[in-house]
């Protein structure tokens, strides 16, 4: 397939006129920062402590970080339930090879864990529901390939209401069965995105392998993912708990919130969830475990001594400082807006990604991660000087995690989308049986009214 037309200024002859719109619009669109102070604007529907604006009440999932003891918020171990259920337990009861990502999705979309009996149903449906035609995989998946696999899934995602007969039916039912569908396909759609990627983009051969039927959806992405098809019990079991502990995360997240807002004005399912990873291919959203394994990488490649706890800080210090890295400050990875004291999926992933290392013999690498974790939290706390505790959130070792189980880089986002979409389709629905008022948040005008004048007076 030719190379896609880019979009060039110079071609289109267009270049200085454009840097001419660009100061024009960039001197008349700032907005003074006291004003928004003056006016106790809620930046980012956060209050001044930082804490989340309530705009919403929800039973899918609870994030907590604070206990309220004699009205005191007390920072505490993180904790995260699904439809009540805390993540821990749900994470610690699947035992013996059993696979947990389908009984999440069961429970965020139903309320209840399912029976054994109601689990092999669900997973059945599931299998069917998977299907992608050859004529979508050719016409859609096949066409526009593009290194972003998170702009290949919307594209698709969009591409289903074409095919489906009642895309603007936003009765409940319709809408549970179109989520499950986007739930079921959306592996596929990614795994047979990126290979169209490295196939047109980068002239390697491709191969399009069919999920098997009696697989868990993790070990169907690395079948389909990988030439061999081959994976260990543990890498599935581990991608299989990365899938769990990204399934949701509250309404307040911005992807969430945003499925929120779009489903409150009526739109159809494929807008709502194309919106949603619009949302997430954000490096402050669901592109921050890229980030960190971009950071970790710099850091390797700049510190001699791994084990050297000064060495290692000493760099902490120049990122922090804007000297090192990327220049934003940030130690990626780390902090999180509800969570204090610990993020329950980073301690639980973290766990799996000592066992995963230890059998890819990259202990060393992992020693490393568990030094910059426990030198940061100290670090950003001084560096800002701030009073509450600094931890490690999930993003810290889930890029970690891929990079062991040969995911590459294109898909880390993709994934992340993969494992919320069963979170966002529960918001959806619960949106839209409990038919709230269309979100509409207010803003202050603080412009100056002018008078208009006719095209030859200006």
């Amino acid at each position: 397939m030719a190379e896609a037309e880019k979009f060039n200024l110079e071609k289109y002859g267009v270049k200085k006129e454009m840097e001419k719109l660009e100061t024009i619009m960039l001197h008349n669109q700032r907005i003074d920062p006291n004003l928004y102070v003056e006016y106790d604007v809620k930046r980012g529907l956060r209050d001044s402590a930082g804490k989340g604006v309530l705009t919403g009440l929800t039973e899918i999932s609870d994030v907590s970080g604070y206990q309220l003891i004699n009205g005191r918020r007390i920072p505490s171990e993180g904790e995260l339930y699904y439809q009540g259920v805390n993540v821990i337990d749900l994470v610690q009861g699947l035992k013996n090879r059993r696979f947990g990502f389908e009984e999440t999705i069961y429970l965020l979309l139903f309320a209840k864990l399912p029976s054994r009996e109601e689990l092999k149903e669900f997973s059945e449906v599931m299998f069917k529901l998977q299907t992608l035609s050859g004529r979508f995989v050719r016409d859609v998946v096949m066409k526009a390939s593009t290194e972003n696999i998170m702009n290949a899934m919307q594209r698709c995602i969009l591409s289903l209401y074409t095919y489906d007969e009642k895309a603007d039916d936003i009765e409940p039912g319709n809408v549970l069965r179109q989520s499950l569908e986007m739930i079921a396909k959306l592996p596929m759609i990614a795994v047979y995105s990126y290979h169209a990627y490295r196939h047109f983009r980068k002239d390697e051969m491709l191969f399009i392998r069919n999920p098997q039927q009696g697989l868990s959806m993790a070990e169907n992405l690395l079948l389909m993912l990988r030439p061999s098809g081959e994976y260990t019990e543990l890498e599935a079991k581990v991608l299989d708990i990365a899938l769990v502990l990204h399934a949701e995360h509250g309404g307040g997240n911005n992807s969430t919130f945003t499925t929120h807002v779009v489903t409150s004005s009526g739109t159809d399912t494929y807008s709502a969830a194309a919106a949603s990873i619009g949302s997430l291919k954000g490096p402050r959203h669901g592109g921050a475990n890229l980030k960190v394994q971009n950071m970790f990488a710099d850091i390797k490649e700049h510190v001699s001594d791994w084990t050297n706890e000064e060495e290692v800080s000493a760099y902490l210090q120049k990122i922090l400082d804007k000297k090192a890295f990327d220049g934003s400050g940030l130690i990626y990875g780390m902090g999180h807006a509800v969570y204090t004291l610990s993020d329950p999926r980073e301690v639980l992933l973290k766990s799996y990604a000592r066992e995963l290392a230890q059998e890819k013999g990259r202990m060393e690498e992992f020693a490393l991660y568990e030094l910059v974790e426990r030198l940061a939290g100290h670090l950003v706390m001084q560096h800002r000087k701030l009073f509450k505790n600094v931890c490690a959130n999930v993003d810290f070792y889930s890029g970690l995690v891929y990079s062991m189980l040969d995911i590459p880089q294109e898909l880390f986002t993709p994934i992340f989308a993969i494992s919320r979409m069963p979170g966002w389709s529960a918001h959806r629905l619960e949106e839209l049986v409990n038919a709230g008022k269309i979100i509409r948040p207010a803003y202050k005008y603080v412009g100056h009214h002018t008078e208009f004048l006719p095209l030859e007076d200006r």
